[in-house]
């Protein structure tokens, strides 16, 4: 299970399956199959910019922590 830690801002209503509750998760929380579901049937200008918004919570984690890829 991954642990949830609410990075990139991009919530979707999603099943707690410990609770069953609905709750809001962050996109990069989701397992992979709900993270799936989410983006089928979406037109390629919504999934460039899921990437996009994903890819700025990167950049501000990386300036924020000063980390680069070795």
């Amino acid at each position: 299970m991954k642990t949830k830690r609410n990075l990139s801002g991009i919530y979707f209503r999603s099943e707690n399956k410990d609770t069953g509750k609905w709750e809001n998760t962050c996109f990069e929380d989701l397992t992979e199959a709900e993270q799936d579901r989410h983006m089928l049937n979406r037109g390629d200008e919504w999934v460039k910019s899921l990437a996009k918004q994903l890819a700025d919570t990167l950049n501000r984690i990386s300036e924020q922590f000063d980390l680069m890829s070795d």
